[in-house]
């Protein structure tokens, strides 16, 4: 599995990361099993969060005759400093371990998300307190939202942004790309989510895959055009879906990856006009 740099702190992050959703609601076993493959593997990158059911419960146990040689991400949904105090200590206590490697802010969704994190009293603090106290090594954010994204990176010296990105939002709906300029601006790491993901739900039929709120690029030669199309950008990582399946087959992409000719690339820009992507184009609001 190749490995690229993850900023400029000399760590170098596999490609695919292991996302915790993958284990969450496994027997023990199977999460032991996963976990083993992706080392062998040579994925170093997982990343996990408590509003993924139990999968902290599961992803501590696996980790733990590993953890010295990976880079464990957490994050907490919580906006306020004292309950995101409270939810980190929860965490560490769930992944049986004495510090994570990155503690992100998680899932903001619009700008007043990312404005009451980061604010007097928000959840910032707990992060910045917590490096301070050895508790975690880098700071970090997920966000859904192109304005609360910019905001963050704009407010604070964060290490890395986690965010989607997948070309048919990308492209049709322009979802990423001032992120993505914006972070190597700063400095910051670009990681990727929802890499293979195709678009929002059909409102009726069957739903396969139940770890994924959208629906993903299932078809493998789809797959892995969507996959390979992310990995092109400049990015450190990507975390693929959270189905076993889904995270299997992005492995097996991630080893033999190369990156996307110009031709490819104009071809799905090509494609992404007739798309229905997940993330619509976001109006300013100031």
């Amino acid at each position: 599995m190749q490995k690229r740099p993850y900023g400029n702190t000399g760590i170098e992050l596999s490609i695919i990361g292991l996302g915790g959703i993958v284990v969450a609601h496994l027997p023990q076993s199977d999460a032991d099993r996963i976990v083993a493959d992706a080392i062998q593997r040579g994925i170093n990158y997982f990343d996990v969060a408590p509003t993924y059911g139990d999968a902290e419960e599961r992803l501590g146990p696996a980790l733990r005759p590993y953890r010295d040689d990976v880079f464990l991400a957490c994050k907490t949904e919580k906006r306020t400093r004292p309950e995101s105090d409270e939810a980190l200590a929860r965490s560490l206590d769930h992944l049986q371990t004495d510090h994570f490697d990155l503690y992100q802010l998680h899932g903001l969704q619009n700008l007043h998300d990312a404005e009451v994190a980061c604010g007097p009293g928000g959840a910032l603090e707990t992060l910045i307190e917590a490096r301070e106290r050895g508790l975690v090594k880098y700071l970090g954010f997920s966000a859904h939202s192109v304005q609360a994204a910019l905001f963050c990176l704009d407010k604070f010296a964060f290490d890395s942004v986690l965010f989607p990105l997948s070309w048919p939002s990308y492209y049709h709906s322009s979802f990423g790309p001032q992120v993505v300029a914006a972070a190597r601006q700063s400095g910051a790491a670009v990681l990727a989510l929802k890499a293979m993901a195709r678009g929002p739900w059909p409102e009726s039929g069957d739903r396969p895959y139940p770890k994924c709120w959208y629906e993903p690029f299932s078809d493998p030669e789809d797959a892995e055009r969507a996959l390979r199309w992310t990995l092109s950008l400049p990015i450190a990582a990507a975390i693929p879906p959270g189905d076993p399946d889904l995270f299997e087959m992005a492995c097996r992409f991630g080893e033999r990856f190369t990156p996307m000719t110009d031709d490819e690339i104009a071809a799905i820009q090509a494609e992404a006009a007739s798309m229905k992507p997940l993330f619509a184009r976001e109006e300013p609001t100031r």
